[in-house]
């Protein structure tokens, strides 16, 4: 089976959904409250789990109630959590306000993904037995770099996601195989608000590009050869979070088995269309026998 370790951040969703967001010195009342698992790392574990990879995570949660939570949620998603540290103090969270037309505001306070700022010992072994290391920025950049440089060392696949975007020091970049910028990312990151051009210029800092596109699916740019774009399944939102997330955990898995870029990308699509169907992050990933079903079906309709 397909290994894939993850190095990244635990959250507990925290979110307030309210008709209109409070203005500052403002008190309103909300209509619903929820505690859902989150942090881009535990969402990428989850995605390539249901996947049908073989998935380890690295991180870290707290030693409070919310770090069982976490730790349950991800186990009973399929995630080896041997490697999920338990801090002293608090988990991560993340406390969001969503108001009617859908808009949010978050306020993430690190908690035990802070003291995620290097690899505890046997994390690099277990890198070295995957077939990728996937990567993002809610962790401090010690240990996302010193994650990249040992999957380097051995020949491991690395997948980056730059976000929350922020500059990446060239180390880093020297040490990433695939960098999976959304369009907003890529332009933060080249000062290119074309998708297609900041692809571009991302290649003189790493050999593969995927920019994520939203409902228009993806762009892939390689070294040497013309950008290609595969649209995404057309279908109604209900919830875009955790979309990106279970692209680029699904995108890992496909690829991880050798499957074309090409192919790669419209099932990693298929299954962050069916996502934003569903209502929630982890809880939305669809695992792999709907995805294949889902696939065969959209080529059926297309062909």
């Amino acid at each position: 089976m397909t290994h894939i370790a993850v190095l990244g951040s635990t959250n507990m969703d925290l979110v307030a959904y309210v008709a209109k967001a409070p203005q500052r010195g403002e008190t309103v009342t909300g209509r619903e409250f929820r505690t859902i698992p989150g942090g881009k790392g535990a969402g990428q574990a989850v995605a390539a789990a249901h996947a049908g990879a073989d998935v380890s995570m690295i991180g870290a949660v707290g030693a409070d109630a919310f770090g069982s939570q976490l730790r349950t949620t991800l186990e009973h998603s399929g995630v080896d959590t041997d490697h999920l540290r338990t801090t002293e103090g608090p988990s991560g969270t993340a406390h969001i306000v969503v108001d009617d037309e859908g808009g949010n505001e978050i306020v993430v306070i690190p908690g035990a993904n802070g003291t995620v700022d290097h690899l505890a010992p046997g994390d690099e072994a277990l890198i070295t037995s995957a077939d990728a290391l996937l990567l993002q920025l809610e962790i401090p950049l010690a240990a996302v770099l010193a994650g990249a440089e040992a999957a380097r060392r051995h020949g491991v696949r690395t997948i980056l996601t730059p976000s929350p975007v922020q500059s990446l020091p060239p180390e880093l970049l020297a040490s990433i195989d695939l960098l999976v910028p959304n369009e907003h990312e890529a332009a933060a990151l080249t000062g290119l608000t074309d998708p297609r051009d900041a692809a571009t210029a991302l290649l003189d800092q790493v050999p593969e590009v995927v920019v994520t596109l939203g409902a228009a699916g993806s762009l892939y740019a390689t070294r040497g050869a013309e950008p290609l774009t595969v649209p995404a399944p057309r279908v109604t939102a209900v919830d875009s979070t955790g979309a990106g997330d279970t692209f680029v955990g699904t995108l890992a898995v496909a690829l991880a088995e050798g499957r074309p870029m090409r192919a790669a990308l419209a099932w990693a699509s298929t299954a962050a269309s069916m996502s934003v169907q569903r209502p929630g992050a982890s809880s939305s990933m669809p695992y792999r026998s709907e995805i294949d079903a889902q696939a065969a079906s959209n080529t059926r309709h297309t062909s």
